[in-house]
C-alpha cells in the first residue's frame, strides 16, 4: 500500500513539474512533440493535435520533449525554427526552464494550505508556535526491529497515558518532552503506554534499551504532538503561503549545508533517502492521517523544485545556467558542448541516485 501511495504522490509531483514546462511552452508558441508520464516503453500513446501524450511503463520520472530545449540543426535551421525554443529569446527560454520550479511550489503551497486547514501538529506544520501542548502525544514513526516495533507500537498511535513500573504517571501533562524524559530516566525499566489506534484502546509495554541513540535509553519511536494546527478555510491560503516559504527557506538551508560538507567529505549520505526511503516515510505518513500525506507531499514537491534549480548540467538550474552565461556574453554556446555537460549530468544523477539507493536499502537490513 506504501509502495501504491508512493507512486501516485510521484505522479502527481512529475505531472505538476512538467504541467509547468509544458504551459509556458506552449503559451509562448514553442512547439512540444511530447508529454509523457514515466518511462518507455509506451502503456498508452495519443495525439491531441502536435503534442503526443505518454503513459509509460517505468513509474520513475516523466518528461516533457519540448522542440529545440535540446538544439540540433533541425531545432536551428530547420522549416519550423521560429517554433524552437533554442530560438526564443532568452527571457522566454529562462521562463520555460523555471516554469516547473514554480509550478511545483505552487502545488506545495496549495498542499500546506489544505494540510492547515484539515489541521496537523504544531510541529509537522512549521508552526511559529512551538510551546508545548498538553494531552496526547502521536506516535509519528518507528524503528524497525527496535523494543517499540517488538512490543506492537505503529505509527499513528496516539499516547493517552504513560507510566512506568513505578506506576509514576506522567499523563497530566503528557507531552512529547515528558514522555522523553519517561523513556530516557533508566534502562530496563518496563513502560505501559496506553494507546489509541483508531477507536481501540491498547496497553503496550516496552522496555527501553540503549544502542538506539547515544548514551541514552530509547524505544525506537518518533513522536509530535497530538494537538492539531487547525486553521479556517479562508485563512488557511494565507498561512498555507507563510508556512511554505518557511519550509523552502529552511529545505534550502539544509541542502546547503548538506553540500558544504560533501564538498569538505563530511557528508553522510546515510542521512539522504531515495525512492526506498522515502516508501518507507510515505508509510509513516498515510498512518498518522491524511494530512500529514499531504504535507509530506508538499515538503517533497519543495525539495524537489529546489534540487532543480540547482545550477547542475541537466537539472533545469544548468540549463537556466547556460541561458545566463549566453545572455550575459552574448554569444550562443556550441549545441554540442551544451548537450554533452547535460549527458554527463544526467550520468552522474543516475549514479547518484544509485548510491543513496544502496544506502536506503542498506538502512532496512544492516543494524
Amino acid at each position: 500500500m506504501s509502495f501504491i501511495l508512493f507512486l501516485i504522490i510521484l505522479a502527481a509531483l512529475i505531472f505538476v513539474h512538467e504541467l509547468g514546462h509544458f504551459t509556458v511552452a506552449k503559451l509562448f508558441k514553442i512547439r512540444v512533440d511530447e508529454f509523457a508520464l514515466g518511462f518507455p516503453p509506451t502503456l498508452i500513446r495519443k495525439r491531441y493535435g502536435e503534442t503526443v501524450y505518454k503513459l509509460n511503463i517505468i513509474p520513475f520520472g516523466g518528461y516533457v520533449s519540448i522542440f529545440g530545449e535540446n538544439p540540433d540543426d533541425e531545432s536551428l535551421n530547420g522549416p519550423d525554427a521560429h517554433r524552437s525554443m533554442v530560438r526564443k529569446n532568452r527571457a522566454i527560454q529562462a521562463a520555460v526552464l523555471v516554469a516547473g520550479v514554480i509550478f511545483n511550489l505552487i502545488f506545495a503551497w496549495l498542499l500546506v494550505s489544505a494540510t492547515l486547514a484539515l489541521g496537523i501538529s504544531p510541529t509537522a506544520s512549521f508552526s511559529a508556535d512551538k510551546s508545548p501542548t498538553e494531552g496526547k502525544v502521536l506516535v509519528t514513526s518507528v524503528v524497525e526491529n527496535s523494543p517499540a516495533a517488538a512490543a506492537g507500537l505503529q505509527a499513528g498511535d496516539v499516547i493517552i497515558s504513560a507510566s512506568d513500573i513505578n506506576d509514576i504517571r506522567v499523563d497530566k501533562s503528557l507531552t512529547v518532552e515528558t514522555v522523553q524524559a519517561l523513556i530516557g530516566e533508566d534502562e530496563g525499566k518496563v513502560i505501559s503506554f496506553q494507546v489509541q489506534r483508531g477507536t481501540e484502546m491498547k496497553e503496550i509495554k516496552v522496555i527501553p534499551t540503549k544502542g538506539i541513540i547515544a548514551d541514552k535509553p530509547a524505544i525506537g519511536i518518533s513522536m509530535d504532538s497530538g494537538e492539531l494546527v487547525k486553521i479556517p478555510w479562508y485563512l488557511a491560503p494565507v498561512e498555507g503561503f507563510k508556512t511554505t516559504v518557511r519550509a523552502t527557506v529552511l529545505t534550502a538551508q539544509g541542502l546547503w549545508n548538506f553540500l558544504v560538507s560533501a564538498v569538505h567529505g563530511t557528508a553522510n549520505f546515510g542521512q539522504v533517502s531515495g525512492p526506498v526511503g522515502i516508501v518507507n516515510m510515505v508509510g509513516n505518513a498515510s498512518a498518522s492521517g491524511l494530512s500529514y500525506v499531504l504535507f509530506f507531499t508538499a515538503l517533497i514537491s519543495i525539495n524537489l523544485a529546489i534540487i532543480n534549480i540547482l545550477p547542475f548540467p541537466a537539472l533545469d538550474g544548468g540549463r537556466l545556467l547556460f541561458v545566463v552565461i549566453e545572455a550575459i556574453t552574448r554569444r550562443d554556446i556550441s549545441p554540442k558542448i551544451m548537450n554533452a555537460f547535460n549527458a554527463a549530468g544526467f550520468v552522474i544523477l543516475i549514479l547518484l541516485m544509485l548510491v543513496i539507493t544502496y544506502h536506503d536499502v542498506a538502512k532496512m537490513f544492516i543494524k
